[in-house]
């Protein structure tokens, strides 16, 4: 009789262990895994070295084209294979056909940002925090996961506002890429490491309204990627980026607004590509 009972206790227990409603809850609210975060030594000669984690998305989410539109000054249009459109910096003056799906934004200026976005578009993620806070993002959109990392910008009679830019990165069909917003100040390890690797920069180029070329050159340099996208300015002043790159780089000006992009078309040696508009 004893032994009957122990077998119908454990029996129970692992019916509640089996079954209990918490355990698919904590599984779907698990935080999405970044593929681009990397461990790096904090050195600035570090090279990035990517880990094994579970995917954020499905395999199938992990292949196929990216196409990226430069819309004008900051604004870029991603669409993702799964039809995902994302407006970086949006501010409203650059419209498209259809409302994105997402759109990021930064304070720095107004040109970068608008408080009175279409109500059409699903996701709106500032770059900036509330009550002090830094902003967290970590959103996945059909085939598109959107995290951010947080930068301090100048602010007014010389000041610093903490946290008031953030870096997206969007991660999408296995390619990790980067908008660096209005940065401000070079980036420090702790941001390297958040920001891990990125194979498409989009980097403002304006001569120290960001931040002056020598300074914006150390940042695309340590990051490394395989396509760079100058943005913010236009004429001689993306000439002077160009010429703070050596012959480990080629540089091309596009004879369009857009490029497609796949993890088997990124170019082996790093490309600088100005779209045209830039």
């Amino acid at each position: 009789m004893l032994l009957r009972y122990l077998a119908y206790t454990l029996a129970a227990i692992w019916l509640v262990h089996a079954f209990w409603p918490e355990r698919a809850h904590a599984q779907q609210s698990r935080a999405p895994v970044s593929q681009c975060q990397a461990i790096a030594q904090a050195t600035p000669a570090a090279t990035f070295v990517g880990f094994t984690a579970p995917p954020a998305l499905p395999a199938a989410a992990m292949e196929g084209e990216v196409s990226i539109t430069f819309l004008g000054h900051s604004t870029f249009l991603i669409e993702t294979p799964g039809g995902i459109s994302i407006a970086t910096d949006y501010n409203g003056w650059f419209r498209t056909a259809l409302p994105p799906t997402v759109v990021t934004m930064n304070r720095a200026h107004s040109s970068h940002y608008t408080l009175t976005p279409d109500p059409a578009i699903r996701h709106v993620l500032h770059g900036w925090g509330e009550n002090g806070e830094p902003a967290d993002h970590d959103l996945v959109v059909g085939d598109a996961y959107i995290r951010n990392v947080p930068t301090d910008i100048r602010s007014g009679f010389g000041g610093m506002e903490p946290n008031g830019n953030s870096i997206f990165i969007f991660e999408v069909a296995g390619l990790c890429i980067g908008h660096l917003g209005h940065l401000h100040y070079e980036l420090d390890d702790s941001h390297y490491r958040a920001i891990g690797r990125l194979d498409v920069l989009m980097v403002p180029v304006d001569g120290g309204l960001t931040m002056g070329a020598e300074s914006m050159s150390r940042v695309v340099s340590r990051l490394r990627s395989a396509l760079i996208l100058p943005m913010h300015r236009r004429g001689p002043i993306v000439n002077d980026f160009l010429a703070m790159f050596g012959d480990d780089y080629d540089k091309s000006y596009a004879t369009g607004d857009s490029v497609k992009v796949s993890l088997r078309s990124l170019p082996k040696k790093p490309l600088i590509y100005v779209l045209q508009g830039v």
